[in-house]
């Protein structure tokens, strides 16, 4: 602990009485706050690792059929045939506040209504695996966005739970214990000037108690 380099006055102490107030009040809430923000985080991260393990397993499906695909047909059949997109997709980025922290909140659109016409070539010289890898792959969108958006989440969190948790220790190991200190230090100055103060009037009313004493001493000496 450090003292701070303050004069010892009842002005000051006051003010530093103030402080201490304000940095137990603030470390209560910012307690509170680290304690709330790393719920929300360990439900997303929940929520997060079984979403990805999902997106996972069926992105391997779609890998696999991919790769069948690329083995019946010639290489460059598939990537003309994959060349250009049927759809459109527009992107759409929000945000949503939690704990004081702006999370994103992803949404999208396909440009044209077409549903159910998401294949971007004619079937004469493609294979059912392609189609089922496309169909696979375009019903994963809105959870692979999910996945996005809940894995950025999950880093905004992690990254204002660090600050916090700063601020906390700062005030915890630091602020308030030197607070503390100082307090201390000023009271015990304070009452130790007040018993040297108290100690010299004693000792002005013992010096004019006796010179008043000699005083009437000699005028009594001195009638007699």
């Amino acid at each position: 602990m450090a003292r701070l380099n303050v004069n010892p006055t009842r002005m000051v102490l006051t003010g530093l009485k103030k402080r201490l107030k304000t940095a137990i009040r603030g470390h209560k809430l910012l307690k509170d706050k680290r304690d709330e923000l790393m719920k929300k985080f360990l439900d997303i991260v929940r929520e997060n690792k079984r979403l990805r393990e999902e997106m996972e397993e069926k992105l391997m499906v779609v890998h696999s059929r991919f790769v069948m695909a690329r083995a019946v047909m010639n290489t460059e059949l598939v990537e003309e045939a994959l060349m250009f997109p049927k759809i459109e997709l527009n992107l759409k980025a929000k945000t949503r506040n939690i704990m004081s922290v702006n999370v994103p909140v992803l949404e999208f659109t396909t440009g044209e209504n077409i549903e159910g016409d998401i294949y971007p070539y004619g079937f004469a010289y493609t294979t059912g695996e392609l189609d089922e890898a496309i169909a696979t792959l375009s019903a994963l969108a809105p959870d692979l966005l999910k996945l996005a958006e809940m894995e950025k989440s999950a880093q905004l969190l992690a990254d204002e739970i660090e600050k916090t948790r700063r601020r906390v220790n700062a005030l915890e190991y630091v602020m308030i214990p030197n607070l503390q200190e100082t307090i201390k230090y000023i009271t015990m100055k304070l009452e130790e000037n007040e018993r040297s103060n108290l100690t010299r009037l004693m000792k002005v009313k013992d010096m004019m108690l006796e010179k008043a004493h000699h005083y009437k001493a000699r005028r009594g000496f001195s009638s007699g």
